[in-house]
């Protein structure tokens, strides 16, 4: 009885007597702590300007990837644009934590702090992308319960926050950093985590068994209001297979999450196998495997893993500024960890592990997070060390109120309440009249 009153005290002073404080709250694990940064004499404003970009080029590919191929996400093996986006958040989101969880003096508030903020992501994605929203073109909404996605964009952001933000609150080092070694040495069991789940997610992936599947597909005869169901299998019985239809990455979440809750447009309906109009959406070929209209979720569990490492990563990009103050340091250990990164992916994908999105691999995410570093140092050389921040203030204020933008322009909503307001017949509205939605 002592003890637990004793824990309550703990728990209640950290509360009332010290509690846990930052210089602003976090918005979202999109815009996190703008102002957890430094005094705005140095903040790093390469910050906001980096989530920015990344907002504008995923605003880019979703409205243009569909009539540039080259930009929009690569069908299965191989990278494109569209496929830097997804981990440039999830390093920014590192980098930004480092700010964030800089000075705690209660570590059960910033635990509390943490669980909320990434729950209320999660539901906010599942808002989102659950399927509650019917698209542009449709102005109805609601969700069979029995059919809601339960993965995305957001909550596999939410997922690599909570997990990233309690390393960095209860995994951290007292030990001071006066060099790149003893940094290492503060922070090394956050480097035990990453080496973990990434052991994790390669033995799974290659080592997991993966039986044949079946699924099920309604299709409406012409003509009749009639709805048929016809049931397709997929023959797999592989260890290790990282093609669309066998791997088991689909295998886990097919298990833990159900068929029915998976993202039903998959980025495979694209390939060679399975769309005559290939790389953008077409009609099955004649020969077409049986897993092409297999749902599959390109933000799945397992895969889910391999994004953490990615925020773990640019969470360490984080430490760096915070422990080292010279620009010069800064850039050089940045672009050194970048060149390290980018050429062990490369390398990883020359001998098979091939850079893959949907799946996540070790050597897309080393790929992506070594470009990401890149694309930091070069922005912050161009900002932060030489001052041009005129040129990047519309960057700047996207970076800033990240999370409204995406969620008003990229998933839709300022367009949906656009098309809410029609003259007659739904077709008489703003959108059609410019050409936007059908």
């Amino acid at each position: 009885m002592q003890t637990k009153l004793t824990m309550y005290e703990l728990i209640k002073s950290c509360d009332d007597d010290h509690q846990w404080r930052e210089k602003k709250d976090i918005e979202s694990a999109l815009q996190i702590s703008r102002s957890s940064l430094p005094p705005d004499k140095e903040r790093l404003v390469s910050l906001d300007v980096f989530r920015g970009l990344t907002v504008a080029l995923m605003i880019l590919v979703d409205d243009v990837g569909g009539i540039l191929p080259s930009i929009n996400h690569s069908p299965w093996d191989g990278v494109t644009l569209a496929d830097f986006v997804m981990p440039s958040f999830l390093f920014i989101v590192g980098v930004s934590l480092a700010f964030a969880y800089k000075n705690l003096s209660c570590r059960f508030a910033a635990t509390r702090k943490a669980l909320i903020r990434s729950l209320k992501l999660l539901l906010l994605g599942l808002f989102l992308q659950g399927g509650f929203i019917h698209g542009l073109n449709n102005l109805t909404y609601g969700i069979d319960v029995e059919k809601i996605r339960f993965m995305g964009i957001l909550q596999r952001i939410a997922i690599a926050y909570l997990v990233v933000a309690l390393c960095e609150i209860w995994l951290k080092g007292n030990h001071n950093v006066s060099s790149e070694l003893s940094m290492i040495k503060k922070y090394r069991f956050h480097w035990v985590v990453a080496f973990v789940i990434t052991t994790i997610y390669l033995s799974l992936l290659y080592g997991l068994y993966v039986p044949d599947w079946e699924y099920q597909i309604s299709t409406e005869d012409q003509g009749s209001t009639l709805t048929t169901f016809l049931n397709l299998k997929v023959k797999c019985g592989v260890r290790g297979h990282t093609g669309p239809g066998c791997n088991a990455v689909g295998m886990l979440d097919r298990m833990f999450l159900g068929i029915q809750h998976l993202y039903r447009k998959p980025v495979y309906a694209r390939t060679k196998q399975c769309s005559i109009n290939s790389p953008i959406n077409g009609p099955l070929p004649p020969d077409a495997p049986s897993w092409c209209q297999a749902p599959f979720d390109p933000e799945g569990l397992l895969s889910s893993l391999m994004a953490i490492v990615t925020c773990l990563v640019g969470l360490h990009y984080g430490h760096i500024i915070i422990h080292f103050k010279d620009h010069k340091k800064r850039l050089n250990q940045w672009i050194l960890r970048s060149f390290c990164l980018l050429m062990l992916g490369l390398a990883l994908n020359l001998f098979g592990m091939h850079l893959n999105k949907p799946l996540y691999t070790l050597s897309y995410m080393c790929v992506t997070s070594g470009a990401s570093g890149f694309l930091l140092s070069a922005i912050y050389l161009m900002v932060d060390v030489y001052g041009y921040k005129r040129a990047s203030l519309v960057l700047e204020w996207m970076g800033i109120h990240a999370l409204p933008i995406y969620v008003l322009i990229a998933c839709n909503l300022v367009f949906l309440i656009i098309h809410g307001f029609y003259w007659k017949k739904p077709i008489n509205n703003l959108l059609h009249l410019i050409g936007i939605g059908k």
